[in-house]
């Protein structure tokens, strides 16, 4: 049977596309704030277009922190997109406001340095040889970005009990951030892989044949 898969619907997200482009790879997907079927779906894909704040409020209006919390604890995949991505961290500062964010990486989602933002367009992604999300990727694959924020300092601790992440990075303009991240059930892009092409694809598909 397909993978089923949950497409958090909080107000915001490219939720036609990445609908479209979950189908394409094989997975059954819902549309959905429903908590009985987003904590059991076999993934949870967590969207997010916009502000940093603006996705939050969404979020927790339809409990969405609480449904990625419970995933997580247990064990269940969790895979968040552009903003989807930045909410996942411990806060986001913009325009001077500071917004709390769901915690569960250390971090700061910032404005980029790079003189000519939003990086908008295609870009390439340095990641670890051992990715599980871009397996069977040429390191010089081409990925769609637009985003004038993201996290550009990565300070997870690396003694602790488990594994580290694997962290995957990408350049603009000589300023250096967060491309993608993989940790254990929750993994995230900065980039759009739903507007990626063939490339975003393989990538979905990578995620999709894990669950």
């Amino acid at each position: 049977m397909s993978s089923t898969v949950a497409l958090l619907d909080y107000g915001s997200g490219n939720l036609r596309s990445a609908h479209r482009a979950l189908e394409k790879v094989g997975a059954q997907v819902t549309l959905t704030a429903d908590p009985h079927t987003v904590l059991n779906a076999d993934g949870l894909l967590v969207p997010g277009v916009g502000a940093f704040e603006a996705c939050m409020n969404g979020l927790k209006r339809v409990h969405g922190p609480r449904m990625i919390g419970e995933r997580l604890a247990g064990d269940r995949p969790v895979f968040g997109i552009c903003v989807g991505m930045q909410v996942l961290f411990e806060r986001g500062v913009e325009h001077g406001s500071t917004a709390a964010g769901c915690g569960e990486w250390p971090g700061v989602v910032e404005r980029l340095a790079a003189k000519t933002l939003p990086h908008m367009g295609w870009n390439t992604v340095e990641h670890p040889e051992n990715s599980e999300l871009f397996q069977g990727l040429s390191p010089g694959e081409r990925f769609y970005f637009v985003h004038s924020y993201g996290v550009r300092k990565w300070d997870f601790p690396t003694d602790g009990p488990t594994t580290p992440p694997l962290v995957s990075w990408a350049d603009h303009e000589s300023d250096r951030f967060i491309a993608a991240i993989e940790n254990g059930p929750l993994w995230a892009t900065q980039f759009h892989p739903e507007k990626s092409g063939d490339a975003g694809l393989a990538l979905l598909e990578n995620w999709v044949r894990t669950l």
